[in-house]
C-alpha cells in the first residue's frame, strides 16, 4: 500500500488542536519535530534520553507529521485538514507558518518512520510507557508499565500534557477510587488510574475510532475488568459522583464543562485538567474558582500546564 505523509508546519501551541485534526481525518498518530527537543535540559531522573538528530528538526517552530493512505479521497481528505486547521484562528490558537506539504512513501518507510520516534519512557517514579515491539525490564519491583501501539490510537502518553496528569493521577489515586476519563484518546489515563489502584474507571470519547483504538489498549494492558470504555459527548448525562475526573483537552473545551465537573465530582473531590497552553492558564483557573473548586497545584511542563482543583 502507498502512504502519503502530510507534513505542516506550525507552533508549539497548535500541536494537540492539529494532531486531533489529523486522527480526525484518519492518520493513526502523529510525529512531533520540535526544535526545541535539541536544546532544552531534558529531565533525566527517570530514564534515557536518545539521541536526537538536529537534520530531523525544523529550524523554529515545529513540524507536525501525519500518514493516510492514498485514495482517491485524498485530495478532498487534505483539503478538509486544511480548513479545519485554518478554523483553529477563531479560538486565537497561533498557526505559525501554517504549511502544509505532502509526500509519497511507501509501507516499509512508513513503519520504519513510526518506530524510530517511539522508546520506552519512564515518566515518573512507577509508570514507564512502553512500546509494544519494544522490550523492556522493569528497574524496580513496583515499577507500572504501560504498553501502547502509536501507531493505533492518539497519544502515545509522552507530550508534557498527558505526562503531566498521569503524574497528577500519581498523587490523587486511592485505593478503589471511581474515576472519569474526560477524552479519552488512547486510553492511557484510564490505564494508568487503574493500574494505580482505582476500583472502577469511566472512558468516554465523542470520537468513534478514539474508543476503539483505547479499548483495544485498555484490552492490552488487562484493564478491562476496571475500565469501561464508551462513546460520549464531555459529561453529557452522566449520572451520579465520582472522586476524580481528569481531562487532557484543549482550554476551550474545559471551559464548556466545568459546572458539569463540579456537578459530577464529589464534595473533596479532584477535577485534574490539562491540555493548557501556559497563556491560557489564569482563564481555566479563574473559571474552576468559580465553580466552586479550590486551585490545589499548578504542574507546568514546557509551554503548557495542568491543574488539580478540588471541589469545596
Amino acid at each position: 500500500m502507498k502512504w502519503s505523509e502530510i507534513s505542516i508546519h506550525t507552533t508549539q501551541e497548535a500541536i494537540e488542536p492539529i494532531s486531533y485534526i489529523l486522527h480526525e481525518a484518519g492518520a493513526s498518530g502523529v510525529v512531533i519535530e520540535d526544535p526545541t527537543d535539541l536544546v532544552k535540559e531534558w529531565d533525566v531522573k527517570f530514564g534515557e534520553i536518545y539521541e536526537l538528530n538536529p537534520d530531523d528538526y525544523p529550524e523554529e517552530g515545529v513540524v507536525i507529521k501525519a500518514y493516510l493512505p492514498v485514495t482517491s479521497f485524498l485530495g478532498e481528505t487534505v483539503d478538509n485538514i486544511k480548513e479545519n486547521i485554518n478554523n483553529l484562528l477563531q479560538y486565537e490558537i497561533d498557526l505559525g507558518y501554517n504549511t502544509v506539504q505532502l509526500s509519497e512513501v511507501n509501507e516499509e518507510e512508513w513503519a520504519t518512520a513510526w518506530k524510530k520516534y517511539y522508546h520506552p519512557v519512564k515518566i515518573s517514579e512507577r509508570i514507564t510507557i512502553v512500546p509494544t515491539w519494544e522490550e523492556y525490564k522493569p528497574v524496580n519491583s513496583d515499577e507500572i508499565i504501560i504498553e501502547l501501539d502509536p501507531g493505533m490510537a492518539f497519544g502515545t502518553g509522552t507530550h508534557p500534557t498527558t505526562i503531566m496528569c498521569i503524574r497528577a493521577l500519581e498523587q490523587a489515586v486511592t485505593k478503589g477510587a471511581h474515576v472519569i476519563d474526560v477524552g479519552t484518546g488512547s486510553g492511557v489515563l484510564s490505564i494508568a488510574a487503574e493500574k494505580l489502584g482505582a476500583g472502577k474507571v469511566d472512558a468516554y470519547d465523542l470520537d468513534e475510532v478514539a474508543v476503539k483504538s483505547a479499548a483495544i489498549n485498555i484490552k492490552l494492558n488487562k484493564s478491562q475488568k476496571v475500565v469501561t470504555v464508551k462513546q460520549n459527548n464531555l459529561l453529557n448525562n452522566i449520572e451520579g459522583q465520582v472522586d476524580i475526573i481528569v481531562a487532557n483537552l484543549l482550554a476551550e473545551i474545559i471551559l464548556r464543562f466545568v459546572d458539569d465537573a463540579a456537578a459530577k465530582v464529589k464534595q473533596g473531590g479532584l477535577f485534574i485538567t490539562s491540555g493548557i497552553i501556559k497563556s491560557k492558564k489564569d482563564l481555566i483557573k479563574d473559571s474552576l474558582i468559580q465553580a466552586a473548586f479550590d486551585v490545589e497545584e499548578i504542574l507546568q511542563m514546557e509551554d503548557w500546564v495542568a491543574i488539580i482543583a478540588r471541589k469545596k
